[in-house]
């Protein structure tokens, strides 16, 4: 019998996670939450386990990190409730609601909903900036300055990344993340 090594095993436990959090129908409701913004929501706070936030991580290592959400007041309730009592990397998550207007200081991650993108530019621009994983839900959302966005394929969640992106924000991405997302993107390529 072949045993698998450690890094190996944790490789194939996130695929399994991702693909089962991204495998439901995006169309199905339950409790007035779709799916599909329970699945985001659950992405979200995966990612921030994937991601070496090098300019905005607190240096407190117990200090929370932060998810702005702009947009989506739902998905910030899921995202909270997934939160609740976890951590990632011994830090805790904490999650703010963001108006128009608010800007990404003290966020580790900014998500912007597909109504808010088209006025999310200097936002997703500011977030790169800082440092900040920034995340949409829209067509257009990697050529806007996002770093992931999400999609819809076959009637399930997936994400793409932008290597451009993250590189601007000097964000470092796991390689297990980029293995399940849907498509990396870099120029040149």
């Amino acid at each position: 019998m072949r045993f698998l090594h450690p890094a190996q095993l944790c490789q194939c436990l996130l695929i399994l996670q991702l693909w089962l959090v991204g495998s439901a129908p995006a169309y199905a409701q339950t409790g007035g939450l779709s799916i599909e913004r329970g699945v985001k929501a659950a992405f979200l706070f995966k990612f921030l386990g994937y991601v070496e936030f090098t300019p905005s991580l607190p240096q407190d290592a117990s200090a929370p990190l932060t998810v702005g959400v702009l947009g989506a007041d739902d998905i910030a309730a899921e995202l909270n409730r997934v939160a609740q009592g976890r951590n990632i990397n011994g830090h805790p998550v904490f999650v703010r609601v963001l108006h128009e207007g608010d800007g990404p200081a003290g966020l580790q991650l900014l998500f912007v909903a597909a109504e808010q993108t088209a006025r999310a530019g200097p936002l997703l621009r500011a977030a790169q900036l800082a440092g900040v994983l920034s995340v949409t839900d829209t067509s257009g959302g990697l050529q806007a300055g996002s770093v992931i966005n999400f999609r819809l394929v076959d009637e399930h969640i997936r994400f793409e990344v932008s290597l451009d992106a993250a590189e601007r924000g000097n964000i470092k991405l796991s390689s297990r993340l980029l293995s399940v997302a849907y498509a990396v993107l870099k120029s040149g390529s």
